[in-house]
């Protein structure tokens, strides 16, 4: 496997959304970036913060979360970035807080995000690390999920969403490898 050359993390811009759930793929690039030691930047013509970290970019969409691919496509097309050479980082409804998955490819879950991308891209070939926020059902609330996802996670359900990060930074080098193998076992294993 290709190491990833572009991470996308997905989130909404703006303070109103900076702590929301639907935010986490922000907040994974964010500690990814400080792990890199790499600044975040305004960048207009990907429509997005950007910033590259040896081979790799790291990109914040600046669209809404529903125009994504903009961002994404922009920056793939003019580095030549294959999609198989994407990571994206997103909020899961389908996994409780803390949970996490890393594929490639697949549907979209109704997920406005990937789908914007998976239509300017012209597949779902990319890879994916799913951040598990919950759903309101599971989670025992009557809120509507459009409500839910742009809302902050509860007080108990920070920590494992913290650890969760936490987690897919350790598996952060065998990501940067190709070995995304090694991170699924990894990260699909028990959390410690």
């Amino acid at each position: 496997m290709n190491p990833p050359r572009l991470i996308v993390g997905l989130g909404n811009p703006g303070p109103e959304y900076a702590t929301t759930r639907h935010n986490v793929g922000f907040w994974f690039v964010d500690h990814l970036a400080d792990k890199l030691k790499a600044t975040l930047a305004p960048q207009a013509k990907f429509f997005g913060k950007a910033a590259r970290a040896g081979d790799t970019w790291l990109l914040e969409p600046t669209t809404f979360m529903n125009r994504s691919g903009q961002s994404v496509a922009a920056l793939a097309n003019f580095y030549k970035i294959d999609p198989a050479e994407i990571l994206v980082i997103h909020d899961e409804l389908d996994l409780p807080p803390g949970g996490i998955r890393l594929k490639q490819g697949g549907g979209n879950g109704g997920h406005n995000g990937l789908k914007d991308i998976q239509a300017r891209l012209g597949t779902p070939d990319f890879w994916r690390l799913r951040l598990g926020i919950g759903h309101p059902r599971t989670l025992g609330l009557a809120q509507q999920v459009v409500d839910f996802v742009l809302h902050p996670p509860r007080k108990e359900e920070m920590p494992d969403i913290e650890h969760a990060l936490a987690r897919c930074l350790l598996a952060w080098p065998k990501l940067a490898a190709g070995d995304f193998a090694g991170a699924q076992q990894q990260l699909h294993g028990k959390a410690v």
